[in-house]
């Protein structure tokens, strides 16, 4: 007899949230098929990571166009006829540009909207697990760090191997599989929406963030000192590409090799005053296509990293 597994369900949301006359509230939804009342989120499409599901998914519900915070951690329970459901959870601040532009209409699906605070909210929930997950941005709201900016640390798509290449290391160009893994992740970083994007000269890092600025219609900036050339001869400016951006509070994108990656990492611990742990130092081994989030306090910059999270490409 063959036993069937069933798959998992994966899914994503957020804790949509904003500041109305000095109060945080949240955003619910109230869905009359169900007759329930709980965060917003949806399904993960084929072809998806969480982060575009958690911002598409948002807007096809809600009509608001988020940008995502700090992750929540996640849901996990079991569906009807076995199947298990993993919901993945960010906090997202909602401006009152997003508020005002928002398309939002009664529907099948979704039957209204309601923002309440943080305590009416957690009573109206239907659910303990999404109970749970408000709790986790409570605490942080409580902490000051509710509104953050990223430090987004990308490692370049794989590359034709050194041994195979007969020109400077710098000009090594992607595989198409390295290119693959630039298009997979890009629509993933879009979902922070960076406001600056820095890369090392080498091709193969510029070629890697180049999808990314063309879904946010950045510009990229080359930093030779956080290329592998500067890592190598000893001429980095790691600490100072670091600074100017935790300075800025703006959300970046640091695309980079393998080498520097770590330092990279260790450079926006130390300026936050973050121990650098297991976890940390796991983050900041990447493999090629992959990327680390550290997410970093606006109130409260140098009261340590208050999440990160890393994400790779579809393709490996």
């Amino acid at each position: 007899m063959t036993i069937v597994i069933p798959s998992v369900v994966l899914a994503a949301g957020a804790v949509c949230w904003r500041t109305h006359k000095g109060t945080v509230e949240v955003l619910l939804v109230h869905r009359d098929e169900r007759d329930d009342v709980s965060l917003p989120k949806g399904k993960v499409d084929p072809g998806e990571t969480p982060p575009q599901t958690a911002v598409r998914e948002i807007l096809e519900e809600t009509g608001l166009a988020i940008t995502l915070g700090a992750p929540l951690g996640t849901t996990e329970y079991t569906l009807a006829g076995g199947r298990e459901k993993l919901v993945y959870y960010w906090s997202a601040e909602v401006g009152d540009d997003a508020l005002a532009a928002s398309t939002f209409s009664p529907n099948k699906e979704i039957a209204s909207l309601e923002w309440l605070p943080i305590p009416a909210a957690r009573a109206a929930m239907t659910y303990e697990r999404d109970r749970e997950v408000l709790d986790r941005f409570s605490a942080r709201v409580d902490a000051g760090q509710a509104r953050t900016f990223a430090i987004i640390a990308l490692r370049h798509g794989k590359a034709v191997p050194p041994a195979s290449w007969d020109g400077p290391d710098a000009t090594r160009p992607l595989l198409h599989r390295g290119t693959e893994q630039a298009a997979s992740v890009a629509p993933a970083i879009a979902a922070w929406r960076p406001e600056k994007l820095v890369s090392s000269p080498a091709l193969r890092c510029v070629a890697t963030i180049e999808p990314v600025a063309a879904l946010t219609g950045l510009e990229v900036k080359a930093s030779p000192g956080i290329s592998q050339d500067a890592y190598e001869d000893g001429t980095a400016t790691v600490k100072k590409v670091v600074g100017k951006r935790l300075e800025k509070q703006q959300t970046v994108v640091l695309c980079s090799h393998g080498p520097v990656l770590p330092d990279i990492i260790g450079a926006v611990a130390r300026a936050t005053h973050t121990e650098v742990n297991a976890a940390l130092r796991r983050a900041a081994m990447l493999s090629t296509g992959h990327f680390t989030v550290l997410h970093v306090s606006v109130e409260h910059p140098k009261s340590g990293i208050v999440a990160l999270e890393t994400h790779g490409p579809l393709v490996d």
